[in-house]
């Protein structure tokens, strides 16, 4: 792992904010924006679609500029928070961390541009 290499937030958040919904399902919205605690990270918010209507926060902080580790911080259901272990939220959390960690691979170009 290389804990020395560079990432251009501001262009970072554009590039996740322009890819992830291309990678999700057509029905959920992403949102992307800096974590201003660390610089190597993104925060990511994904709304569900239809009469689900979750809400899961994710920290996504590049490791190096190959590898992302993706946290699931909160879960709410119509603006409270939920208990984030149910079968329900772990299987759709899973999900949206493996269209996390492909969106991440997608956007290689953007973290290692050598």
């Amino acid at each position: 792992m290389n804990e020395d290499f560079e990432l251009n937030q501001g262009e970072l958040v554009d590039a996740w904010q322009s890819a992830l919904p291309v990678i999700l399902n057509t029905t959920d919205h992403a949102k992307v924006v800096a974590d201003e605690g660390d610089s190597k990270s993104v925060r990511i918010q994904i709304d569900t679609a239809g009469r689900q209507a979750y809400s899961f926060d994710f920290q996504c902080t590049y490791k190096d500029t190959r590898e992302v580790d993706v946290a699931l911080v909160d879960v709410e259901l119509d603006g409270r928070s939920v208990d984030e272990h149910s079968n329900v939220i772990q299987e759709l959390a899973g999900d949206y961390i493996r269209h996390i960690h492909e969106c991440a691979q997608s956007l290689h170009d953007v973290t290692d541009p050598s």
